[in-house]
């Protein structure tokens, strides 16, 4: 055999609709995981800055404590999907039709398709977690395009009187009284600042970059794998 049948022998045997919703699940993560902790840090510049909210000097669970929970929790769940896109590639190149032919059908068959299954039902359950993540991340882009909004049209909020306090979103407590109104000083500051539309954007890619792990973890892998199996 020559060398350009082993390559293209070698092309044959790559699994590339795995391959594919691999790289879209790495890079969704890879956006959720960059842009959620860069906004997480705006996120405590803003509060400290111009809603004033300082970080309570004891071990209680202030939204700063939340903030650096989350932040852990993203440092988590990239090492750990770092991981799952490796034995992903695997389990792909281990269930095509070409890995087959190469090293016995019998025992890869039944080995490929216990892996498969094993990986199916994996996938469909971090594929709900990260519906939730998605949902959750929702959240956060709701808010500050409330703030953004209004930031963009200041000259019709001069003649109102609008408010943004914090306890109507839960991040301080009922008893404590921090928001920024829209004639105040700390307002134009606010709205002036890089840090206001930079965070808004950033969370804005965290959700798209969530949206795009749901997406590759769903048609993407779930069903091309038994795709890269039966038909390959």
């Amino acid at each position: 055999m020559g060398c350009f049948e082993c390559c293209i022998k070698c092309l044959g045997g790559i699994p590339y609709a795995s391959l594919i919703a691999t790289i879209l699940l790495y890079a969704g993560v890879a956006l959720f995981c960059g842009c959620g902790h860069e906004a997480l840090s705006g996120t405590v510049t803003i509060l400290q800055n111009y809603f004033e909210v300082v970080r309570s000097p004891v071990d209680t669970l202030d939204v700063f404590t939340m903030i650096d929970i989350f932040k852990y929790v993203i440092y988590g769940v990239a090492a750990a999907f770092f991981v799952y896109g490796i034995l992903l590639m695997v389990e792909g190149f281990f269930t095509t039709g070409a890995i087959k032919d190469l090293y016995g059908d019998f025992k890869i068959t039944t080995c490929g398709r216990c892996v498969s299954a094993w990986f199916i039902m994996l996938t469909y359950i971090f594929m709900l977690a990260w519906l939730g993540v998605t949902a959750f991340t929702s959240l956060p882009v709701f808010m500050y395009f409330n703030i953004w909004t209004i930031c963009q049209n200041t000259t019709i909020a001069e003649g109102a009187n609008l408010c943004l306090d914090l306890r109507q979103f839960g991040i301080v407590t009922i008893g404590e009284e921090k928001k920024v109104c829209t004639g105040s000083e700390n307002f134009y500051k606010m709205c002036e600042s890089n840090e206001l539309d930079l965070t808004f954007h950033l969370f804005i890619v965290a959700l798209a970059g969530a949206g795009a792990a749901v997406i590759a973890m769903l048609p993407c892998v779930s069903l091309v794998t038994l795709y890269d199996y039966f038909l390959l």
